[in-house]
């Protein structure tokens, strides 16, 4: 626990920037749906859709980076950002194993790692063992 609360600001830039690659939805979306999911799908609404949730995964990844040097502000965006996270495991597990052999499946045990940390940083600051 000591490594994770002493080093929370690398683990969150690392995390930051991979969620921050999903900005490709917000520029490409089908691509970010083949690349992701294997699946296209058609319309001007997927393209609203999907671009915003490009966008809202960037802007949790941008938190990320932020709070890797505002201590003050870790708790919240770890909340945010897990939450959010654990959203999207649970609604590609929900599908079974349909999208695991795709990005998405990498994506997941990903995710399920920072989460993970998130938690664990999480407990520790409030039992005072708070790292920079």
């Amino acid at each position: 626990m000591r490594w994770i609360m002493h080093n929370m600001k690398w683990i969150m830039l690392v995390s930051g920037l991979l969620t921050c690659s999903m900005i490709m939805a917000l520029i490409n979306p089908q691509s970010a749906l083949q690349s992701n999911f294997g699946e296209t799908m058609n319309g001007p609404l997927v393209e609203v859709v999907v671009r915003n949730w490009g966008a809202l995964i960037t802007l949790i990844g941008i938190l990320l980076l932020y709070g890797a040097w505002n201590v003050a502000q870790r708790p919240l965006i770890l909340l945010i950002a897990g939450s959010s996270k654990l959203v999207f495991i649970s609604l590609v597990l929900a599908q079974g194993s349909r999208y695991l052999g795709q990005q998405a499946g990498i994506a997941i045990a990903i995710d399920s790692v920072m989460v993970i940390l998130f938690g664990i940083y999480l407990v520790g600051m409030r039992r005072g063992l708070a790292g920079s």
